[in-house]
Parts: structure tokens; C-alpha cells; sequence
């Protein structure tokens, strides 16, 4: 599956199957929230987070990907991501853009 964040793919003729999304709601532990708390009082990155989101994303697109297959899109342009807090301490990540198919000539 080839995923893109612009509407072409050079040398390809697309049909639009439609908008396909994947999202997941991930929550912080109690134990990283603790540890990286203390990692604000001295700065710098807080990688158990940074690891979270990186997951996040990728079970997003993932699960984005298996919508547009079952479409039987070839590729999905467009793609984006956003996220948003759904209560204290758990955030949704989307993944989302248009499924394709090539068009022979």
C-alpha cells in the first residue's frame, strides 16, 4: 500500500474510493506519568511519551490501511494525522486521507 501526504502520485491515474480513517485512544500509565513528572523539573524530551505517540501512530495508520484494503485501494493519498485529548490523561490519534485505485490505460 502506498501512502502519500499529496493528492497524486506522479505517473498514476487515481479513482477515488473514498475517505478512510484509523484512530486509537492511548492513556498514560501511572508509572511513566510519575516518571516523566519528574523529568519537567530538569527539561529535555520526555522519550516514554515520545514512545506512546510513535505507537500511536503507527496503530492508527495501520488500522487505516486495513479500511482501504477492504475498499481494495491500491494506495491512500492525502494522508494526516491529528490528535486530541478525550479526558485527562488519554489522547485519540487519527489517521486519515483518500483510498485510491490505479486506473489502467
Amino acid at each position: 500500500m502506498i501512502l502519500v501526504n499529496t493528492d497524486y502520485i506522479s505517473g498514476k491515474e487515481l479513482e477515488m474510493l473514498g475517505m478512510v480513517k484509523g484512530s486509537t485512544i492511548q492513556s498514560k500509565n501511572i508509572g511513566r506519568d510519575i516518571s516523566q513528572g519528574f523529568k519537567t523539573l530538569v527539561g529535555g524530551e520526555l522519550k516514554a511519551y515520545t514512545q506512546m505517540m510513535n505507537e500511536a501512530r503507527a496503530l492508527a495508520t495501520e488500522r487505516m490501511v486495513e479500511e482501504a484494503q477492504g475498499l481494495g485501494a491500491d494506495a491512500i493519498v492525502n494522508v494526516r494525522y491529528s490528535s486530541a485529548a478525550v479526558m485527562q490523561g488519554a489522547a485519540e490519534i487519527m489517521a486519515y486521507g483518500t483510498a485510491v485505485k490505479f486506473v489502467s490505460k
